[in-house]
């Protein structure tokens, strides 16, 4: 599960209990990446907040096919083939179609997501790497690269909250060892209209 102690929703106090509420799947679940948080649940409320908001929240404009793209492409960057599973999964589900999901892996997997993703996204994927990889490189060309490509920069930012919010799970997942054990892969909250809900489905 993860190489720091954890504590499940059956042995959680009332207090623990009732963030796991926000967030549990069936049976109870609870993901591993949420479970390392409950011994500073505070930071678990944190984690939710911001997931939610950048990745399912009705006011985001890019599709949610693509965000998630993003985020299994900065994991993929990052090596961590927890979030990789995870959001695959989920991106699978968006895309209803089994042809371009195994598309879209082969692609990651040979760096060819340039021949799978149209010019547009292509470029916005770009910035992404960047902005994981080559983070002092970027400048405000980068920027204008966007634009050209056609996203607003509502949108530019949206691309950049996703990279940087996967930065951010990535690492707390590969710095404390979580897996994938008695996870449900691809569970998430996709109440867009509600931010206060949190449950995974």
């Amino acid at each position: 599960m993860s190489w720091i102690k954890t504590i499940n929703y059956e042995d959680a106090d009332t207090s623990l209990k009732r963030s796991y509420d926000r967030v549990k799947g069936p049976d109870n679940n609870v993901d591993n990446v949420l479970l390392i948080h409950s011994l500073r649940p505070h930071t678990l409320t944190g984690h939710m907040t911001l997931y939610k908001s950048i990745l399912h929240n009705t006011n985001n404009t890019l599709p949610k096919w693509y965000l998630e793209a993003i985020g299994v492409y900065v994991s993929f960057l990052n090596q961590c083939n927890y979030c990789v599973e995870h959001h695959f999964s989920g991106l699978s589900r968006l895309l209803n179609d089994p042809n371009k999901s195994d598309q879209f892996l082969i692609a990651l997997e040979n760096g060819l997501l340039k021949d799978y993703l149209d010019s547009k996204h292509y470029e916005g994927i770009q910035y992404a790497r960047m902005l994981t990889l080559e983070l002092n490189e970027i400048t405000k060309q980068n920027i204008i690269n966007l634009q050209t490509a056609g996203f607003t920069d509502g949108e530019i930012l949206e691309i950049n909250q996703v990279t940087s919010y996967f930065n951010y799970v990535n690492r707390s997942v590969l710095g404390l060892g979580v897996n994938t054990d008695g996870d449900i892969l691809g569970l998430s909250p996709n109440n867009s209209d509600d931010p206060k809900n949190w449950n995974h489905k």
